[in-house]
């Protein structure tokens, strides 16, 4: 059986639309982190990291009796986030400021940021996932 060039064509054209679509199966919100447990931690910046598909912001988070823990937020995209007025000069370590999001489904100190409040007072919608509770989480005691 002869295929048609035209056929062929039509084929690879196809093939190389659906090969240049951005995948976005990577994961999930909810396959790492708990919508049942939102956080809230105010802490000072220890380390940004602006990477693809998600950055990280790293915070220092005092706790009543003394004790210090780093916690690891996921942030959204570094573009989405500099569409927003995030940089890396917005958030240097020693900086002061507030997280709301929600807990890491290991009851580890992470968690996926969606509310950002800078030391300038700027809330800034930081969370980029499809899945993920938009709304400002409840702030719960850590």
């Amino acid at each position: 059986m002869k295929t048609s060039p035209k056929l062929l064509s039509g084929i690879s054209l196809l093939t190389l639309l659906a090969a240049s679509q951005p995948a976005f199966a990577h994961h999930a919100f909810s396959a790492e982190f708990d919508s049942a447990q939102p956080v809230e931690v105010k802490g000072v910046v220890t380390k940004f990291e602006l990477v693809n598909p998600h950055s990280w912001l790293y915070v220092d988070v005092k706790a009543a009796d003394g004790t210090v823990s780093n916690w690891g937020f996921e942030f959204g995209a570094p573009f989405s986030l500099k569409q927003k007025g995030i940089s890396k000069k917005t958030l240097t370590a020693g900086t002061e400021i507030t997280i709301k999001g929600y807990r890491a489904k290991n009851g580890k100190e992470f968690g996926y940021a969606t509310l950002t409040t800078l030391a300038d007072g700027r809330s800034v919608q930081t969370g980029g996932a499809q899945d993920a509770p938009q709304a400002s989480p409840a702030a719960a005691a850590q």
